[in-house]
């Protein structure tokens, strides 16, 4: 399958490389032994000798921290753990010196039950603010409304005694639901948005896309009836039910166009982006997140490539789905890990996911890089007694709990692994490998994962056909390996993927010799005959082709 865009326009989240930062876990400047936003202003020489080019920087509002931010008590304030506006102000300022952009986590779908918003919708049926949160009456029996469940486990209805009313959450009962039906609450969050983008952010990453619009008639969910087959994840009861009608309501079209005009506003001095964390795998349904007219969001977020079996023959045809639905200048993006989901190097070894870099790194998409990656840190296992993730300590057992893949950042072989001071306590512990699998060990090893990516992200920045190319996926070739061309004008560059221990040889007489550029092994950069390409076990090249005429 083909796809050409050449008139693609050499945007900065296009071209670029974005890097999740999990602020509690990425560096502690302040010795509390959570991370902050001083740290993250420490390691940005480390971002840029890595080669990306905007950072998303995950929840920072105040907060009580039953989500780790993302039940927020202010959409304009900075939680004292992270530090304050002016650090974060200075943050920006030094992201944008080094060449990087710098994307915030925006919460729509609900806030922290202190907020000061839901504390006075609660306080009444009378006031101001009722409305501003999705208030229902019992049914004659007096339980709740409807069916909905809420992924955190039972209903997605919370009594108020006061009130004498349910109100919706659709994550922890501690993170009610905002009506974005009521236009006060639209107007309210877009003065958010307009907010951080006046402080200079050059997009938001919409948390729970697709859940700010419901059915306005509350119908109730119908029965999945094969649960274990559709699940994203196991969530127990949540997946027993087809969730038509608790997220993804048609109306919710318009709320993102008004806000992709929003942002068009500040795109005007300098490109802006909105992404959206979409739990969607009908990738029709998925699409249409970007609009018609494309005039929705710039990328719904693709977790295509985190959750699918890791086999040569899957992952290109999820690819094929995805560059199958895309509009023609529609551009997509891919990620392998987050905050959210186990480490690559977990779910399919330290080998592969030096496969899984430079797969990520050469499809045609803005790739997504999960801080830790770039050194293959892996997930860690959490006693019962350090467990943080209230996920985990509301459904215990289930293996939802993410503290594991938000272990602290593994800087250097000092004691904390260079995350906090050694007498400090980390929020989290550290992996037990860290004096082995640290930023300052791989930095000067020629065969690191540090060095791998590193080198990836530098020869994606020199290569137009790796940054901005079409993609050509090629047919005939061994059922474990994935080989596509990236093009872009005459500059032509091949992808070879072997996804199994086993050694392949890949037919592919027509190309003629090219040059390897890159291995995964980083061990050869020589000429090769393409008639019959050599990979090694768990080996992926870039090759350079002749330029075309």
């Amino acid at each position: 399958m083909e796809n050409n865009p050449q008139s693609q326009q050499a945007l900065w989240w296009k071209q670029g490389v974005i890097y999740q930062v999990y602020p509690r876990s990425f560096k502690d400047e302040n010795g509390d032994g959570i991370g902050d936003l001083s740290g993250i202003i420490a390691k940005l020489n480390h971002l840029t000798w890595l080669g990306v080019d905007a950072i998303w920087i995950s929840p920072i509002y105040p907060s009580p921290m039953v989500d780790f931010g993302y039940d927020v008590t202010d959409f304009t304030g900075i939680d004292p753990i992270f530090g304050d506006l002016a650090t974060f102000d200075a943050l920006v300022a030094q992201a944008h010196q080094n060449g990087i952009k710098v994307i915030m986590d925006y919460v729509p779908n609900h806030t922290s039950d202190q907020h000061p918003w839901f504390l006075e919708s609660r306080s009444s049926r009378q006031n101001p603010k009722r409305d501003w949160y999705v208030w229902v009456d019992p049914k004659p029996d007096g339980s709740p409304p409807n069916n909905w469940l809420g992924s955190w486990g039972g209903s997605a209805w919370e009594w108020d005694a006061n009130t004498h009313q349910y109100y919706l959450h659709s994550y922890h009962k501690a993170m009610p639901d905002l009506n974005w039906r009521n236009p006060a609450v639209k107007e309210a969050m877009f003065d958010v948005a307009r907010f951080w983008l006046d402080r200079g952010v050059d997009g938001l990453r919409i948390d729970s896309a697709q859940r700010i619009m419901k059915d306005p008639h509350l119908r109730d969910n119908p029965p999945n009836p094969t649960p274990e087959m559709t699940a994203y994840k196991r969530l127990g009861d949540y997946d027993s039910q087809l969730h038509l009608y608790d997220k993804g309501h048609a109306d919710i079209h318009a709320v993102y166009r008004e806000l992709r005009q929003l942002l068009d506003t500040y795109s005007v001095q300098s490109p802006r982006v909105a992404l959206g964390e979409m739990h969607i795998f009908d990738w029709q349904v998925w699409a249409r997140y970007y609009g018609t007219q494309l005039d929705e969001l710039h990328m719904p977020l693709n977790f295509g490539l985190v959750g699918i079996s890791w086999k040569a023959s899957v992952v290109r045809r999820l690819v094929e789905a995805i560059e199958a639905v895309l509009l023609p200048e529609a551009w997509p993006n891919y990620v392998l890990s987050n905050h959210d989901e186990p480490r690559v190097a977990t779910r399919i070894g330290p080998k592969q996911a030096r496969i899984g870099t430079m797969l990520l790194l050469t499809l045609r998409g803005t790739p997504t890089l999960y801080y830790g990656d770039e050194i293959g840190m892996h997930n860690i296992e959490v006693p019962p007694q350090y467990v943080q993730d209230p996920w985990e300590k509301n459904m215990p057992g289930m293996g939802l709990g993410r503290d594991p893949q938000r272990s602290p950042m593994q800087w250097d072989s000092s004691p904390n692994a260079g995350f906090c001071p050694p007498k400090a306590k980390p929020w989290l512990p550290i992996a037990g490998d860290y004096k082995q699998v640290n930023v300052a060990a791989q930095h000067d090893d020629r065969h690191s994962m540090l060095s791998l990516t590193h080198t990836l992200l530098k020869v994606r920045r020199a290569t137009p056909a790796l940054a901005r190319g079409s993609y050509t996926s090629i047919e005939g070739v061994p059922e474990d390996c994935f080989v596509y061309v990236r093009q872009f004008g005459g500059q032509r560059r091949l992808i070879a993927l072997n996804f199994s221990g086993s050694e392949q040889h890949i037919p592919l007489p027509e190309m003629g010799n090219g040059l390897v550029l890159i291995s995964t092994h980083l061990d050869r950069e020589e000429p090769v005959d393409l008639a019959s390409l050599h990979l090694r076990s768990d080996e992926g090249c870039v090759i350079e082709l002749p330029d075309s005429i």
